[in-house]
């Protein structure tokens, strides 16, 4: 069954009724084993743009640290630089993976009480970081296994990210790639980063959302809408009130086999962001850039695009079905328009992150219709790697 939407509120502005409001996501934090080739890599394949650094040589002795840009969305790709670090220890436990979901509030002090009074785990009490480029604002709660969401209010600051951190020029000039027809950018923000937890685990973050960050239930996936005749999980999304920030969280299912969460949670070594969604405006130009520059996507049978069902369901979308067969990019459609999208290969070596490129137009959900051909996709890959 599925739940979409609930209704909008009838009375004040979300300004003065939304008890934790939320600009949007701030940057997401990876903590990876070598952080000038992670940077490198996201420079190369996912058209990310080197903004910022800080490090050893700014008096930071801990880590490396690359700040990466795309339209809005913003990736920090840590990596520590002696066995002592803390958090190195982390990275021995989980490999590759995200450790931060920061989202920008316009009141960090009143985010944090807010949050803490209802329940969450304060990381960080709130301070201040200045430098000669201004003031911001910073406090941190925990969420789900090992991963925090960093508060921030950088309203009063012009620096290149934060104190600290020195602007730096790209690790790669894409001026010719775009003259040859390349996109400038190949993704333009966060759509939603997806979470997963341990067996009977999800209702309990979803409820932690609700009580702490004043989040909804946005949709809900079980039963038959989201298994496979070998493999299954259940899914509930939570967003804030403008659906600006969207976490769909994750829960394996009693099944045949072992399903993805199962063994993202196995190799991980615990809970933790899944995958996250990337928006574009040009997802043909984008996968095709992506796949030129190393990135490997999910295969889907032709015998997909081939159904007679699903042409008759999809209608018209703005790229001809055989196009989409050619890249393989997945396509479904709600009551309130249609959406593209495809999903990379995990992108390092455990079998954990991942990402999704994703098309909308019109449509608020996650591709419901295209669930069972993504997981037999995911089975297929778990199956080579003797994970299934």
């Amino acid at each position: 069954m599925t739940a979409v939407a609930h209704p909008a509120a009838t009375h004040a502005s979300p300004e003065t009724t939304d008890p934790f409001p939320v600009k949007g996501v701030d940057h997401i934090a990876f903590l990876v084993g070598n952080a000038k080739q992670a940077a490198h890599y996201y420079s190369t394949a996912f058209g990310m743009t080197l903004v910022a650094y800080r490090g050893p040589e700014q008096g930071f002795r801990d880590y490396a640290e690359y700040v990466l840009t795309s339209g809005s969305a913003r990736f920090v790709l840590r990596g520590a630089v002696h066995a002592a670090a803390p958090g190195a220890d982390h990275h021995a436990r989980h490999g590759d993976g995200v450790t931060d979901i920061a989202l920008e509030v316009p009141d960090v002090d009143a985010a944090y009480a807010y949050a803490v009074a209802h329940g969450a785990t304060g990381v960080q009490e709130p301070y201040d970081e200045k430098d000669e480029h201004g003031t911001i604002r910073i406090a941190a709660i925990a969420t789900y296994g090992e991963t925090r969401h960093t508060l921030i209010d950088r309203s009063g600051y012009t620096g290149p990210f934060e104190p600290g951190f020195v602007a730096r020029e790209p690790l790669v000039d894409r001026s010719a790639s775009v003259a040859a027809g390349s996109p400038k950018r190949f993704f333009q923000a966060v759509d939603h980063v997806v979470g997963n937890v341990e067996l009977g685990r999800m209702d309990e973050w979803v409820e932690f959302y609700h009580r702490v960050m004043g989040f909804t239930n946005m949709a809900e996936f079980i039963g038959d809408d989201i298994a496979t005749d070998y493999s299954a999980l259940m899914s509930k999304v939570v967003a804030n009130g403008t659906r600006k920030v969207k976490f769909p969280l994750n829960e394996p299912a009693i099944a045949k086999k072992k399903s993805q969460i199962d063994e993202y949670l196995e190799f991980y070594g615990g809970p933790g962001a899944q995958h996250i969604a990337l928006a574009t405006n040009d997802i043909l130009a984008t996968v095709d850039a992506m796949r030129a520059a190393g990135v490997e996507f999910l295969a889907t049978p032709d015998s997909y695009y081939d159904d007679p069902e699903l042409r008759a369901r999809i209608g018209n979308v703005r790229a001809p079905i055989e196009e989409l067969k050619k890249r393989k990019i997945l396509v479904d459609r709600d009551e309130d328009g249609y959406l593209l999208q495809i999903f990379t290969k995990p992108v390092q070596d455990r079998p954990t992150v991942f990402f999704e490129l994703i098309e909308r137009h019109g449509s608020l959900g996650f591709g419901k219709g295209n669930f069972k051909a993504l997981f037999e996709a995911i089975e297929r890959e778990q199956d080579t790697r003797g994970n299934l």
